[in-house]
């Protein structure tokens, strides 16, 4: 029966890491779309979110199948309950590299008219904070699940950065409204990925050592 339920979880295992990386290539290149204004490559992170959802369904059901059938022990349960918490954070990534690149395409007709520095910033920020959770995952390491949280707030302030040059950008140039308002979604777009990446740190942590996890 354990031998099972082991094979059950190595299963659930490969899956999470499988739509990780999935969800990195997602947001890696929805941004290089972005800065490229690549609309075809735009339009295909948004036909791709379909795997990312699939994935979701895949590992919903395997965390399903394990507390129903297999009555796991406390620490197979923190594992089990961490990854349910996890492929929902997972699954919103993918939405916000979907949403960024309906706006590449909505700003087909309208350029950036503004320093993306910043943005290029967040976004490489940003995937290594994605690439470290996966690490802390893969290797057990609650020390590297902290390292990444502690990196959220760096983004934070970029984010508030950006916002207030994009507010004052509006108020200077009321013509460049609309791309300034496609910028602030972008901007928020990356924040709310930040947040989401530190909540799979937490359930990391959570699931090796049962510490409470306060979600964002």
């Amino acid at each position: 029966m354990r031998s099972k339920f082991d094979e059950q979880l190595k299963q659930l295992h490969i899956d999470l890491l499988d739509m990780a990386y999935l969800i990195q290539d997602a947001i890696q290149n929805a941004m290089i779309y972005f800065f490229e204004a690549d609309i075809n490559g735009a339009k295909k992170i948004i036909k791709n979110d379909e795997n990312v959802n699939h994935y979701q369904k895949k590992i919903e059901n395997i965390c399903f199948n394990l507390l129903i059938q297999q009555q796991p022990v406390a620490k197979d349960l923190r594992t089990i309950t961490a990854a349910l918490k996890m492929v929902t954070d997972m699954e919103r990534i993918g939405d916000h590299a979907s949403d960024i690149s309906e706006l590449v395409i909505d700003m087909k007709d309208c350029p950036i008219l503004f320093n993306v520095d910043r943005f290029k910033e967040m976004y490489s920020n940003v995937v290594s904070m994605l690439i470290q959770s996966i690490n802390a995952y893969v290797n057990k390491d609650i020390q590297m699940a902290k390292e990444c949280i502690k990196e959220d707030d760096e983004i934070d302030l970029l984010f508030d950065k950006n916002k207030e040059d994009l507010i004052q950008l509006i108020h200077e140039n009321p013509e460049k409204g609309r791309a300034a308002v496609d910028l602030l979604m972008v901007n928020k777009y990356l924040e709310r990925i930040g947040d989401h990446v530190t909540n799979i740190a937490e359930w990391v942590i959570y699931s090796l050592d049962n510490n409470p996890v306060n979600e964002q």
